[in-house]
């Protein structure tokens, strides 16, 4: 599972689906609804908001709206309704750890978007996460 703090724009066409599809599992878990993955480090900063289901909401809301932006045809059906003004922390180190993890698996995915993406020198994060210096997450397994 990977819930990336970097923007959804910056995923390839295969990304963005597993991000969906992961997105609604790390849902399925926070709603109590799965045995799985009950404990997977990346649902930390999601559990650690006061709402975390609408939190995770909110975040696949902008996943959905870059869907949209691509022409694919994600169910919005799937979320609740969230807030506009959730917010989450995060780190300028994480989103410096995801943007090098990302670059790597689009060297082997998608050449074209991977040399496109090699000219982006601060990659944008999700808009859920307010990024302040600091390094990576201690739930990320590097």
């Amino acid at each position: 599972m990977r819930l990336w703090t970097l923007h959804p724009r910056h995923l390839d066409a295969k990304g963005l689906v597993a991000l969906w599809r992961e997105g609604l599992l790390a849902r399925a878990v926070l709603c109590g609804q799965t045995k799985g993955y009950t404990r997977h480090p990346q649902l930390e900063r999601f559990r650690a908001h006061a709402t975390p289901v609408a939190a995770v909401d909110a975040y696949l809301a902008v996943v959905c709206a870059e869907a949209d932006a691509r022409g694919y045809r994600f169910d919005r059906g799937k979320l609740g309704i969230a807030p506009g003004d959730l917010r989450l922390p995060a780190s300028d180190g994480q989103l410096a750890y995801e943007w090098r993890h990302l670059l790597a698996k689009l060297a082997q995915r998608d050449p074209s978007r991977h040399a496109a993406s090699l000219a982006i020198t601060r990659p944008d994060a999700h808009p859920l996460f307010d990024i302040a210096p600091g390094p990576i997450a201690p739930w990320e397994r590097p």
